[in-house]
């Protein structure tokens, strides 16, 4: 039985190369002992095959296919369940993992029982690793209040303990989650007295799409405000995160342009 499960969620993939330079990243690890669940959450197009192909060249590689598209919870909680390793650690089928990654993961999970869940340095890159030297910003043991602005771990970084994930029933797959599944599953994580670091090593490169503000809705502002509104009181981070509550709301008023500038000064600051 492998003792890390990697777990992908997929719709619709962009591109094949996209999409396979994503699982190669993980098949060439350094670390062996894992197996690699991926899920088509319902694909219109021809992603299903894709991954067929793929798939025929790792062993490792296991399959799920969901009939209708039930959005990246869901998926994931597929994955999840299909999951016999201790660790699962989450990826993003349009990123890149280094090839250290697991490895160092895992060993400091080893070496950390405190710790349920770690997450690795990201940086962002646009076509190829190294064409966009800017870093998400880095906290290596976030506290409840560093969740208040934005969230303190790149999520698809990140290798938790499966019996973490199973305490608070992995993914939120309500309606009133979608595009917001992985900061709420973070946030109960810690009001369930769960707590993660982040390593210093840059692990994990974050594929650039600004395209992302554009095809914000504004309804996902108001469930990201609820959202945070429920977390941030679980937490005991009320009434001083009321401003942080809002924030989506006024953010969702601001041209995409200036707020994917705005965000991107916060995190120079805090590199």
């Amino acid at each position: 039985m492998p003792q890390v499960s990697v777990i992908m969620s997929v719709y619709n993939a962009q591109s094949e190369e996209i999409l396979r330079t994503a699982i190669e990243s993980i098949c060439s690890q350094t670390f062996l002992d894992f197996e690699f669940i991926i899920c088509d959450d319902g694909s219109t197009d021809d992603t299903w095959e894709k991954l067929q192909k793929i798939a025929a060249t790792d062993s490792r590689i296991q399959l799920i296919h969901n009939k209708e598209n039930r959005k990246a919870g869901y998926a994931r909680n597929c994955c999840i369940r299909q999951a016999s390793g201790n660790y699962i650690a989450v990826m993003d089928a349009d990123d890149i993992s280094d090839p250290r990654r697991l490895e160092i993961e895992k060993e400091y999970l080893d070496e950390h029982g405190e710790c349920d869940f770690v997450g690795g340095r990201g940086q962002f890159f646009i076509q190829d690793i190294g064409d966009d030297q800017e870093t998400y910003w880095f906290c290596k043991t976030p506290k409840a209040k560093d969740f208040l602005f934005s969230v303190p771990f790149v999520h698809a970084s990140c290798m938790f303990r499966k019996e973490a994930l199973q305490k608070v029933h992995g993914y939120d797959t309500t309606k009133k989650r979608v595009r917001m599944e992985d900061y709420d599953m973070l946030l109960r994580l810690y009001a369930n007295g769960c707590y993660g670091s982040n390593v210093e090593d840059i692990l994990y490169y974050i594929r650039r799409d600004d395209n992302q503000y554009k095809r914000r809705k504004y309804r996902y502002r108001w469930n990201e405000a609820k959202m945070k509104y429920q977390g941030f009181s679980s937490l005991g981070l009320m009434p001083k995160g009321m401003i942080y509550v809002i924030k989506p709301l006024i953010v969702g008023l601001i041209p995409w342009r200036v707020s994917a500038i705005l965000q991107k000064k916060y995190y120079r600051k805090k590199l």
